[in-house]
């Protein structure tokens, strides 16, 4: 049997005594695209982060590829070295370059000499389309490319999971299809993937499992088809009626 890449056990977390996470179970197998769904405030922001160890659990186990990363005694770093995370927002640095941006960590964090670091770089940049973009500062890109940027910066650490939290919310809505294109082209790849996303269609076309959240707890998962078609909870359905009303689905 396939151990899974990544696993959730009874994750819990909480701010202020407020919950956010109330009991998360949640498995994810290599090459398999979630995509997490459900209202603002529903824990999926948070969930990635625990992923990441950006946000400490209270209770419950996350294993990668079935070692306890929340262990006492697990150094963080070297566990997000194995993961590329993407935010709502781009997180560029400014002052640099998009090559500079790009390369940053595989030189720093990874030991990666920068002839290797600019080849891997610019080849990424050429697989997306953005090639001629290498000198450009980030204030120069659009919205679109600049969101691709960042996901090229996390791609280049070779990362074995992907955690993208809303990476199109920031996004005017033309722009939004150029993003969801570079995801789409990673599931080809095979990267195995965690999305939190509002984009309902696209979790529909593009993941294999579908989570509803809903108050930090996953209400109810499955295929695509049946989550959007055949929702079993009441939550989820006047979620998803909602979505329709919008014109987002």
């Amino acid at each position: 049997m396939t151990v899974p890449k990544l696993e959730l056990r009874d994750v819990r977390k909480a701010f202020d005594g407020t919950p956010v996470l109330e009991g998360i179970d949640l498995v994810v197998r290599p090459h398999d695209v979630i995509c997490l769904i459900g209202a603002s405030g529903s824990g999926k922001s948070t969930l990635l982060k625990c992923v990441n160890l950006l946000v400490p659990i209270d209770e419950g186990q996350i294993l990668l590829d079935g070692e306890d990363i929340t262990a006492p005694g697990v150094n963080p770093n070297r566990v997000r070295e194995r993961m590329g995370i993407v935010f709502q927002r781009f997180n560029l640095f400014p002052h640099m370059t998009v090559l500079d941006n790009i390369t940053l960590a595989p030189r720093k964090v990874h030991g990666a000499t920068r002839d290797e670091a600019e080849a891997r770089a610019r080849e990424l940049l050429g697989r997306f389309g953005l090639e001629d973009k290498a000198d450009e500062y980030p204030d120069r890109l659009s919205g679109g490319q600049q969101q691709r940027v960042a996901i090229i910066r996390s791609l280049a650490t070779d990362p074995e999971l992907m955690l993208l939290d809303e990476v199109t919310s920031a996004l005017d809505p033309e722009l939004i299809a150029e993003v969801l294109d570079v995801i789409r082209d990673l599931k080809s790849a095979g990267m195995t993937m965690l999305i939190a996303t509002h984009e309902m269609g696209f979790a529909r076309d593009v993941a294999d499992r579908v989570c509803f959240l809903d108050g930090g707890v996953i209400l109810e998962q499955g295929p695509p088809a049946e989550i959007f078609a055949r929702p079993r909870e009441e939550r989820t359905r006047r979620f998803l009626q909602r979505i329709v009303e919008a014109g987002r689905l």
